[in-house]
């Protein structure tokens, strides 16, 4: 009793600030999400507020092109960093500082990150001076169909090495014997990677997808700086629709959207650790 005690006596204030600052403000969210107006003189609407925004414009551009930079963003990032990981993976002594490396995109400052895509892709950067000395036309790199593109590569570039080091991670923790026993057994390459490998890396594949999709959201600080409050189309967010509904003050949309974008969230990762789950259930 008295450890236990002493338990929730450390954890206390942490879950004291869960509590203050996490869930009393969705669920004070959440019951905004169902009412118009403020105080004493809310109304109760139901399912109104969520019909309205599913059912406009805005909120249809925004959840598009947010699902379509994670449907195009997220398998490339894993593939890529699945890729990086399984080449380091028998020689992480000899490239501690490569790991380092990997890392700088990751923890660069935001406002670096923007000037860098500005020197690269504006209309005076570096790409549409290679594209002028070929002879090519310039590109409108940052206002038109190609800027989706170029925050796929700027996500992929900023985030690819940190979900390397986490599936690395669970690599090395596989024990080289049973590499060495696929060896002695004839096994090829692609055989470890299928019966050795994956089956012993759904977790660390399902905790490297959480960041990617966290990094994912986290790219609209750039997006928001490039593009504005009012970018073009192709990188019109959520988070956009949240932000102007915001600016607007139309608190119940923000909270209808808010609200959407945590049960596509909490779906998507619910789906996916069912899935792994059910592979190590098959693995035992």
């Amino acid at each position: 009793m008295r450890k236990t005690y002493h338990a929730y006596l450390l954890i206390a204030p942490l879950m004291a600030g869960c509590l203050l600052f996490y869930i009393i403000p969705f669920v004070l969210i959440l019951r905004h999400s169902f009412l118009r107006g403020s105080g004493q003189s809310a109304e109760f609407l139901g399912l109104d507020n969520y019909i309205e925004v599913i059912g406009s414009e805005a909120f249809a551009l925004a959840f598009g092109n947010s699902m379509k930079f994670l449907a195009v963003g997220l398998p490339l990032i894993m593939l890529l960093s699945y890729l990086i990981a399984l080449l380091l993976q028998h020689q992480v002594d000899r490239h501690k500082l490569l790991k380092s490396v990997f890392l700088f995109p990751y923890i660069m400052p935001v406002a670096g990150t923007v000037l860098l895509i500005n020197l690269l892709f504006s209309e005076t950067g570096l790409a549409n001076g290679l594209l002028s000395a070929l002879g090519l036309p310039v590109q409108q790199w940052l206002r038109g169909a190609n800027a989706f593109w170029v925050m796929i590569l700027l996500y992929l570039w900023k985030s690819t090495g940190y979900s390397a080091i986490l599936l690395l991670a669970g690599l090395v923790t596989i024990p080289g014997e049973q590499y060495e026993s696929a060896d002695l057994d004839g096994a090829s390459g692609w055989q470890k990677f299928c019966y050795i490998t994956t089956p012993q890396m759904w977790y660390s594949v399902f905790f490297a997808a959480i960041f990617a999709v966290i990094n994912a959201f986290k790219c609209f600080r750039e997006i928001f700086l490039i593009g504005g409050e009012h970018p073009v189309d192709e990188l019109y967010m959520l988070q956009h629709f949240i932000n102007n509904t915001f600016s607007n003050l139309n608190y119940s949309k923000v909270a209808v959207a808010s609200v959407l974008l945590l049960i596509i969230i909490v779906v998507f990762f619910g789906v996916f650790y069912a899935f792994v789950n059910r592979k190590e259930a098959f693995r035992e």
